[in-house]
């Protein structure tokens, strides 16, 4: 009996280090490598949408306290930090709360002059190309049809992406001041204007609030089935989305 006793205890222990090591795997590959983040708005359409999930890579920009789970970091400014691209999709903490974490792309780089006018954004006094790629089409909950202006818009190093006006080009940030972007920051902003919360509103990140770039989707749901309707995954799932890269 005391041999089968310590064989089970044994098994026991076995499975728990099992465990212990799983999650200590797990938690150094979300703080330093990839960590999972959801869409909860829309101010990212078209590029990400409401139900989305998405990795993050966590080394891409180095490593501040805010890549630490609660931003509970035991140091100050970035290791092994490494400047974004113009155009990256980031995960950052807002400013200037640093309490929530907010995904946007970065528009404008350090030095930058950037403004919106009529719906246009500027860049050190010139223009962003943009051109129509015809409207969305959308039904609202009465049934009626919504159009809703689209752009690619390409910066100037090349980017090019896919922005909404909701209202047109007569938003409410839509006309702004100019911005100057300070040293060590950047300028963010939602590729849906005319609903997206971003450095217009608030000014630029400062590099130290940066946790990530966006790299890949690995799962989307439109909403309509809750944790507790396994029965309706299937359908709510949006498998045409799911691998596709964060543009």
């Amino acid at each position: 009996m005391a041999k089968i006793r310590n064989k089970k205890s044994g098994a026991t222990m076995e499975t728990v280090r099992t465990i212990i090591y799983a999650l200590l795997i797990a938690g150094v590959v979300r703080t330093f490598a990839f960590q999972p983040f959801n869409i909860p708005s829309g101010s990212m359409i078209p590029t990400l949408l409401i139900g989305d999930y998405l990795f993050v890579s966590k080394f891409s920009y180095g490593f501040s306290r805010y890549s630490l789970p609660l931003g509970l970091g035991f140091f100050s400014g970035r290791i092994f930090s490494s400047a974004p691209d113009r155009g990256d999709v980031a995960v950052f903490r807002h400013p200037p709360t640093n309490r929530k974490d907010f995904i946007k792309r970065i528009v404008g780089m350090p030095g930058d002059r950037v403004q919106m006018v009529s719906g246009r954004l500027y860049i050190n006094g010139e223009v962003v190309q943009r051109r129509s790629i015809g409207d969305h089409l959308s039904r609202d909950s009465r049934g009626q049809v919504r159009r809703v202006p689209q752009y690619e818009e390409t910066l100037p190093n090349g980017r090019t992406y896919i922005v909404r006006e909701v209202f047109g080009d007569r938003g409410p940030t839509d006309n702004t001041r100019e911005f100057l972007v300070p040293p060590n920051s950047y300028f963010a902003m939602g590729d849906n204007r005319d609903s997206s919360n971003d450095s217009r509103s608030w000014g630029a990140v400062p590099a130290d609030n940066l946790i990530g770039r966006a790299e890949v989707l690995f799962y989307s749901t439109d909403g309509t089935a809750g944790w507790l309707q396994p029965w309706r995954w299937i359908s709510a799932t949006r498998f045409n989305r799911i691998f596709d890269p964060v543009d």
